[in-house]
């Protein structure tokens, strides 16, 4: 198959998720405890809380063949240290505007709140992210970027 003609159905896109430890590694934990299938596409990396998460992170994972990337966390007020998502949160409202300037495509960022509790929501937001991004097709236009 060409680089430039890409199934939708047969394109498995790769996607990178920060989730926080607290909440969102134990809500994936929980959708797979109760045995709620979703696309293995995904690859968790686990991170003590979202407010510690440096963005540079995200656009290392697009730089390494990474489609699209979550990141996740305790819903707000509910941070195990207090105020860390919104601190993510502040964070991602400025640096939204740096990654539109260097040229990255935004739908392929997904920002979330999902708590230890909501598993179900957890599988059905995997799957919601993994659609969208096989109707993207694989993220090349970053590696373009890259080269300026």
């Amino acid at each position: 198959m060409s680089e430039n003609h890409h199934n939708s159905e047969s394109f498995e896109p790769k996607i990178v998720a920060f989730v926080c430890n607290w909440c969102t590694y134990l809500g994936a934990d929980l959708a797979g405890t109760n045995r709620l299938e979703y696309p293995a596409n995904i690859r968790i990396i686990r991170l003590p809380c979202t407010g510690r998460i440096d963005f540079n992170l995200i656009i290392k994972a697009i730089e390494i063949g990474a489609d699209s990337v979550l990141v996740s966390g305790c819903h707000p007020g509910d941070c195990h240290y207090t105020a860390g998502n919104f601190h993510a949160r502040r964070r991602w409202i400025l640096f939204r505007d740096l990654l539109e300037t260097i040229g990255i495509d935004l739908n392929r960022i997904h920002f979330s709140w999902i708590s230890a509790a909501e598993g179900k929501k957890f599988q059905e937001f995997i799957i919601e992210i993994v659609e969208k991004t096989r109707k993207l097709g694989p993220y090349k236009d970053y590696k373009s970027i890259c080269k300026q």
